[in-house]
């Protein structure tokens, strides 16, 4: 079986990417194929990375607090080229923010100190692998 292929893309203006390449080297660790975008990503740079790669699932690290038009930026850029994969989030979220997400179809929103094996785990149930 290939392994669950994982784009990791930071944007917007944000300059913090510690948390994005932990995540992203445990989720390697733990066997995963990771795609890492870097810093300053625009959502039709994000969503073009994850048709190029042909990505199973995107995460996206935000920490500046523009997480809700960043993310509704990039669905929205998803549906138009057809790109039916699910988003994971993570950064600093507010739990009323949070909900919003998942209630516009986010998979997953995990705040500070979430576990990298919280992480594999809840990516594993949303593929289905």
């Amino acid at each position: 079986m290939q392994p669950i292929r994982v784009l990791v893309a930071k944007p917007g203006l944000d300059g913090h990417d510690r948390g994005a390449k932990v995540v992203a080297r445990g989720l390697r660790d733990a066997g995963f194929e990771v795609i890492y975008t870097g810093l300053h990503q625009t959502p039709e740079m994000v969503v073009q990375a994850a048709l190029q790669e042909d990505v199973d699932i995107v995460g996206l690290s935000i920490l500046s607090g523009a997480h809700i038009p960043l993310i509704t930026a990039i669905q929205e850029k998803m549906r138009s080229q057809s790109v039916n994969k699910p988003i994971f989030v993570g950064g600093i979220i507010p739990s009323d923010d949070a909900d919003q997400l998942t209630q516009q179809g986010v998979a997953a929103v995990f705040g500070p100190g979430s576990s990298i094996q919280e992480i594999v785990d809840r990516i594993h149930q949303i593929v289905g692998r």
